[in-house]
């Protein structure tokens, strides 16, 4: 690198904190480039529009850099292993701080700033996991935790003089009182709930659902839609090798629909019913299980048959079925995600 310059890449979730650290870092006179990382594994609605509110309140440049498609090795071969889900949380952030190093040259920055927080994650931000990152994303003293820079080792930017340690916060624990405090003082105008439920990899059903589709297929299998059909409707287990999803609600049946190819799409053509996805090669009595499965999520009148259409590879086929009951236990016993 050339001349050092006095300026940051700071990593944005769309959180809380990340926007207290590029906020702060900003204060202190650091030009800052912020930048979100799309792994295809965030959950709730808008959280590139809740970076991009916090950029222009912080009058910051922000880039979206999506990086879903070598995020899932990261998923699939966690180096340092999982938490209580399936979240690969070290190798998440030695992954995201080492994308944002990538960048230091081409922004003309000098150093990363993320807003973890000492003793806030039992996994990932005790002193020996910020450590770690640290050493394994390859930037050492470039990475720098502002929001709790008076209580790690030395920096930097204080290396080259240009903050004193005081300059830093201290900041430690799961307390987010302060930055709540600090988020209004600034004009912070928005951030995503704290409390670490915006990874679908901490969710207990997809995570269940990830782990048996792992014992189905093996890892090296997995594919960006195997985990894009993870996120979706309710997952049965018919067969060591065969599944069926049925969506909950309009937006999950066109969800379904979307990711229908290669599956058996099962509709109802008579009675307002959800979109159902054979997934794998079902044999004769799998494909009419799945059909009575999801005929119980229909309007149909109980105990009458129902009009199923099984489609796929552009051929349909017609099978008359009686909808389970709506406590028949087998739909508890078959249940993925329960």
């Amino acid at each position: 690198m050339a001349v050092p310059q006095k300026k940051a890449i700071a990593l944005m979730s769309g959180g809380l904190d990340s926007a207290l650290a590029a906020a702060l870092t900003r204060r202190l006179g650091f030009e800052v480039v912020g930048l979100h990382l799309a792994t295809g594994f965030c959950t709730g609605k808008g959280r590139c529009d809740t970076v991009l509110a916090q950029a222009l309140a912080l009058g910051i440049p922000v880039r979206l850099l999506d990086v879903a498609e070598e995020y899932l090795e990261v998923v699939k071969r966690p180096r340092f292993g999982r938490g209580q889900g399936m979240n690969p949380c070290l190798d998440c952030r030695i992954f995201m701080v080492r994308k944002a190093g990538e960048l230091l040259e081409a922004e003309g920055a000098s150093f990363v700033v993320t807003g973890e927080v000492l003793g806030q994650r039992p996994m990932s931000q005790h002193l020996p996991a910020l450590e770690l990152v640290a050493r394994e994303s390859g930037l050492g003293e470039r990475l720098v935790r502002p929001l709790s820079g008076r209580l790690l080792g030395p920096t930097f930017p204080e290396r080259m003089g240009w903050v004193r340690r005081e300059d830093w916060l201290d900041l430690q624990g799961r307390s987010r009182k302060r930055q709540m405090e600090l988020a209004q003082a600034w004009g912070i105008p928005a951030y995503t709930p704290p409390g670490g439920g915006c990874c679908l990899l901490l969710e207990r059903a997809y995570a269940k659902r990830l782990r048996d589709l792992i014992r189905e297929k093996g890892v090296d299998a997995l594919t960006k839609e195997d985990f894009a059909l993870l996120r979706y409707g309710r997952h049965f287990r018919l067969g060591p090798k065969v599944r069926v999803v049925v969506g909950r609600d309009e937006l999950e049946n066109a969800a379904l629909l979307a990711l229908a190819g290669g599956h058996t799409l099962l509709a109802f053509p008579d009675v307002p019913g959800p979109v159902a996805l054979v997934v794998g090669e079902a044999g004769e009595e799998e494909l009419r299980l799945a059909a009575e499965l999801a005929a119980r999520y229909s309007d149909a009148p109980a105990g009458a048959p129902v009009r199923v259409l099984a489609q796929r590879d552009g051929q349909t086929r017609e099978l008359w079925v009686t909808p389970w009951p709506k406590d028949d236990p087998r739909l508890r016993r078959l249940r993925i995600d329960r």
